[in-house]
């Protein structure tokens, strides 16, 4: 399988023969309504904590993800918005870790390499914006979720993240950037 790379601006394109281009940008207020569509299918399939609607941020994540020291990614093929994932400061937490925070791809889009990069892409802002550590909140039975933190260098703590106001999850990890 031949693979080429490209960097132009905020969006990193992976060529891969066999598919046709994923790129990574920020995100765009024109993918709120797809991305809400992913967050709330993941959150129901998993289901995560609390639920789809409790959180405010769903149907507005491009505005959520506006602030100071905020990101967020979604992944594209062609003009079609796969899923994403963003950081952002901790709600109490303290000044130098962050949060990853609506990490969700559509079914079709997983195992395929597009939540690394999307980590990638995280980290690198985390990064940028100051960030020394950067912290989740997941559960039990997300395994693929948890196996792809693990591999990208998360480690597991063993009591709650304060901060991330996720009192359902039951399994929290910690990033040094």
């Amino acid at each position: 399988m031949e693979r080429a790379r490209k960097k132009t601006g905020t969006e990193v394109t992976d060529r891969d023969s066999a598919d046709a281009a994923v790129t990574i940008g920020r995100v765009r207020p024109e993918d709120d309504a797809p991305l809400a569509r992913i967050v709330r299918a993941g959150m129901a399939e998993h289901g995560v904590c609390g639920g789809p609607d409790d959180d405010l941020e769903i149907d507005a994540i491009s505005r959520a993800f506006a602030g100071p020291r905020s990101a967020y990614f979604v992944a594209r093929r062609r003009a079609r918005v796969l899923g994403g994932g963003g950081i952002g400061p901790l709600s109490g937490g303290p000044a130098d870790a962050c949060e990853l925070r609506k990490m969700y791809l559509a079914p079709g889009a997983r195992g395929a390499g597009t939540g690394r990069r999307l980590l990638a892409a995280c980290r690198e802002a985390a990064r940028e914006a100051g960030y020394r550590s950067c912290r989740l909140a997941t559960m039990t039975r997300m395994e693929r979720a948890r196996r792809l933190y693990e591999r990208v260098g998360f480690r597991r703590v063993e009591t709650p993240i304060p901060g991330t106001g996720h009192a359902g999850c039951d399994r929290w990890y910690e990033l040094d950037l």
